[in-house]
């Protein structure tokens, strides 16, 4: 019942707009950070826990323990899109979704086809040198012939375009998303908790007539929904779209 009333809404729908968490990319073998399984509650040899690691301080302070960490844990370069990243896609290409929303940063959207994405935190897949700010691609980083990566042109640390606990997400990208949430008729919310701001927030600016939260467990924006769907975004997107 639920299934089909959300492929009515899309089917009615000419202006929707998607927001989705780390449950997106779980099914491209991509760990999530809360559940059991997630990067937060699983055992590593680090000395620090990710939420630390991951943060600006640690990155200034430890930079060679954060590259340790971020190679073997943020960047996975086998990933592929799942039926949730292609689905999206192909709605786009149809003029019926009109921007992605992502707190994600593997760039699995933009692989499947998506070209209306706005990455509140950023991407792995853009790098650059904190001196003369030269561009390097995720591979570079990856396989950098040092723990730390290191510019070519001038030596300079190479930093990841994303954001850390401790950095501002991007302007720019903070105001395209709101924008595109003001003005569309049905949110679709797909496999995040949304406990983390600023990102959850911006479900207050959504001003249309459907919002669709779909995420394998409760959030705390359920009672405010239109339409809860308590199962994996991927089974649910693929079987009405």
């Amino acid at each position: 019942m639920c299934y089909e009333l959300l492929k009515t809404i899309i089917k009615n729908s000419t202006n929707i707009v998607f927001f989705g968490g780390a449950g997106v990319s779980t099914e491209s073998c991509i760990p999530d950070f809360r559940s059991t399984n997630g990067l937060y509650n699983i055992k590593n040899d680090f000395k620090f826990p990710p939420e630390v690691i991951l943060s600006h301080s640690f990155f200034v302070d430890h930079t060679e323990d954060f590259f340790q960490f971020y190679k073997s844990n943020m960047i996975f370069e086998n990933a592929i899109p799942n039926d949730a990243h292609i689905v999206l896609a192909k709605m786009e290409k149809r003029n019926k979704l009109k921007a992605i929303i992502t707190q994600n940063i593997d760039g699995l959207h933009q692989m499947a086809g998506s070209k209306s994405v706005h990455e509140l935190h950023g991407s792995i897949h853009r790098n650059y040198c904190m001196n003369c700010n030269k561009p390097f691609d995720s591979n570079y980083v990856l396989h950098s012939k040092t723990i730390i990566p290191k510019c070519d042109s001038c030596g300079g640390i190479i930093k990841p375009d994303v954001v850390l606990y401790g950095e501002s997400l991007d302007m720019d990208t903070l105001e395209c998303s709101i924008k595109s949430i003001s003005i569309a008729d049905t949110l679709i919310v797909g496999g995040t908790s949304l406990v983390v701001n600023p990102a959850a927030s911006l479900i207050k600016y959504f001003k249309g007539n459907n919002l669709i939260l779909i995420n394998k467990s409760s959030t705390p924006y359920d009672k405010k929904a239109d339409l809860v769907i308590n199962d994996s975004i991927c089974k649910v997107l693929k079987y009405v779209y």
